[in-house]
């Protein structure tokens, strides 16, 4: 690591781009990855914001699903890349506490904006006639401001406590961004019983959203059960399964990082699934709610449909 140019304090990415034969071939593909997530997003946001049809809760919540993903994805992948053409990979003790925090801060928001989404679709399937009610623009409100808070806590408990241990003379960090567990492993001081208390916070943080999903599915199979409508089945079915597939791919990679004993981790093996719910999964969210979703492809043909008017309208015009 002589060729890096560090401080004392600064730490160094052990990352992803550490093979030169497959180095050039990873850089492309998350660089694609990381536009076409930021793209996706955008347009989901759009489309809600722009579309009367879709403003209703479920979008509503959607939008700053999107929006978590965009800010998200945002604050690891970017320094990855830059790194990556500049030839470095150093990152300062400040920038480390950054990104720790935001980190922690928006897959905390994610956590609990998803479990809470769930709560919208036991509203909607079991409760139709109570669903302006139960779900009214002060709820939503509050359940976005009550997720950000959630994240917030996390970030403000952890950060401090993490990046506060005496680190020892080597300072290469084996991963590609500074999660929790990667950087404790620096720590010269005995971090036990700190690793105790963020491993049992962080598995609160996913049994109370995750619960909250499997109470709210569970209830609305018990109505979908009971329903005599093959076509309002189905209906239920399709508005469920985006969310549901979405809770599985972001709630099964964290459970492996934060749940798994520390004898079961190994580094390769945490990057890969790190980078599946940091890289893969904001990407993932609004692709499988766009093609899986009738009212949003709706929403994009009506969009498509104006944008073709208004340059029709203008051509005319020359």
């Amino acid at each position: 690591m002589e060729g890096y140019n560090t401080s004392s304090t600064d730490f160094i990415f052990m990352g992803l781009f550490n093979r030169q034969d497959t180095s050039g071939l990873l850089f492309a593909i998350i660089s694609l990855i990381f536009f076409t997530a930021l793209m996706a997003n955008g347009v989901i946001i759009f489309l809600i914001c722009t579309d009367v049809c879709l403003h209703i809760p479920m979008y509503f919540l959607l939008s700053h699903l999107s929006l978590i993903d965009m800010m998200y994805i945002s604050t690891i992948v970017p320094k990855m890349l830059v790194d990556y053409l500049l030839g470095q990979r150093t990152i300062s003790f400040v920038g480390c506490t950054a990104q720790h925090f935001l980190y922690l801060t928006l897959v905390g928001a994610e956590f609990f904006l998803l479990g809470l989404m769930a709560y919208d679709r036991y509203v909607a399937i079991c409760n139709p006639l109570r669903y302006p009610v139960l779900m009214s623009r002060h709820v939503c409100w509050m359940i976005i401001v009550g997720s950000w808070f959630g994240g917030s806590l996390d970030g403000f408990l952890l950060t401090p406590i993490t990046m506060s241990f005496p680190f020892c003379n080597s300072r290469e960090i084996n991963h590609f961004f500074c999660e929790a567990p990667a950087v404790l492993k620096l720590a010269c001081a005995d971090t036990a019983v700190y690793e105790t208390v963020m491993y049992v916070c962080c598995v609160l943080m996913l049994l109370i959203p995750f619960s909250l999903v499997i109470a709210s599915y569970a209830q609305i199979l018990t109505t979908v059960h009971r329903m005599s409508s093959v076509e309002g089945r189905k209906k239920a079915f399709a508005t469920c399964s985006s969310h549901i597939t979405v809770v599985t791919l972001f709630y099964g990679a964290a459970t492996y990082t934060y749940m798994l004993p520390h004898s079961y981790h190994r580094p390769e093996q945490d990057k890969v699934f790190s980078v599946f719910y940091t890289i893969l999964t904001p990407m993932l969210n609004p692709l499988i709610y766009s093609l899986r979703n009738k009212d949003v492809t709706g929403a994009m043909k009506r969009a498509l449909a104006r944008c073709k008017g208004v340059q029709r309208v203008s051509g005319d015009a020359f």
